[in-house]
């Protein structure tokens, strides 16, 4: 976008630092952590790095920059969303966190990036809340899905229902939104700023083996969350893309270079 080919992950790191964030942890496979090491915190060789032009040079500088305010997490196994969530526990220490999925990049539709718009929010609800999209029928049973109340003409929502990626015949019975079409749902739109209490439910599904399909899932516990301190949702003004889905990936590499970019 910016004219540069870029890892994933760097989008994402360059969303939250843009946003304000001054610590980032990824959660990364043992055997992976050498790669994310040599690119955030390995300086290039002197000859690889005499051949890059000057704003290129200042580029490398700035991702090695970025490198110290970068920990690596170690997911031993791959468990689920859920499991890779609660791995950051430790490094969390407590206070509320941004969570990002690892595998979407998103792009605002106003000057302010959707990271920000949600950590606005924040601010405003003092509780967790959580991005919304406006998503189809058709693939609502590929997301989580959410319904509630509309608290004001800001976007701002009142969760009273989360679920785990449900059957069409189930969201239109169970979680369709007073005042939306009749096939399109409030979903999950992949940036997260939760209260450290979401690690006590996740601990209990872990110790418990509770698992969804084979894996420990967020959004159960989101829900439990939810029941116990409140949650709001935010309808993010932005896009966002999705690299994780190989039917979703092609359309991905199409249409985010040219998609809005915030001016912030």
């Amino acid at each position: 976008r910016d004219g540069r080919a870029k890892p994933i992950i760097m989008i994402i790191v360059e969303e939250a630092i843009n946003a304000g964030i001054e610590e980032i942890g990824i959660i990364v496979q043992r055997e992976d952590q050498p790669l994310f090491e040599d690119f955030f915190k390995t300086p290039l060789k002197p000859e690889l790095y005499q051949k890059l032009s000057p704003q290129n040079q200042e580029y490398s500088q700035y991702i090695q920059n970025l490198g110290k305010q970068i920990s690596f997490i170690i997911q031993d196994e791959q468990e689920g969303y859920g499991h890779a969530v609660f791995c950051g526990k430790e490094w969390v220490k407590g206070e509320p966190f941004l969570l990002f999925l690892g595998d979407h990049v998103y792009v605002s539709d106003i000057e302010t990036s959707c990271t920000k718009q949600l950590l606005d929010i924040y601010e405003k609800v003092d509780k967790s809340v959580i991005g919304l999209t406006i998503m189809p029928g058709e693939i609502i049973h590929k997301a989580g899905c959410v319904t509630g109340m509309w608290q004001d003409s800001d976007s701002i929502f009142s969760l009273t229902k989360l679920y785990e990626k449900p059957t069409l015949e189930y969201a239109k019975t169970n979680l369709h939104t007073e005042g939306m079409a009749e096939n399109q749902f409030l979903a999950v739109f992949g940036i997260y700023i939760l209260e450290a209490k979401i690690f006590d439910y996740l601990e209990e599904d872990i110790k418990n083996n509770s698992r969804y399909k084979g894996e420990f899932h967020l959004t159960t516990c989101l829900e439990r969350l939810r029941q116990d301190q409140g949650m709001m949702g935010y309808l993010i003004k932005g896009q966002d893309f999705d690299t994780g889905m190989p039917q979703f990936y092609r359309q991905t590499m199409i249409e985010f270079p040219n998609a809005n970019y915030p001016k912030q």
